[in-house]
């Protein structure tokens, strides 16, 4: 494999990582949004969505 093959492919690793980086941020928001609700030895606590 020649040296430009080499750095197309490295270009192309780095955008996909890229790019599942920014998904992996978007879902992490998204779940941030959410209802939570937890039930442990003190109760149930339930915290609404912060906007």
């Amino acid at each position: 494999m020649n040296r430009n093959a080499l750095y197309a492919l490295v270009a192309v690793l780095l955008v996909a990582l890229g790019a599942v980086g920014v998904y992996a941020y978007q879902q992490h928001e998204e779940d941030k949004n959410s209802l939570e609700i937890k039930l442990g030895p003190s109760g149930i606590k339930v915290d609404p969505p912060s906007n």
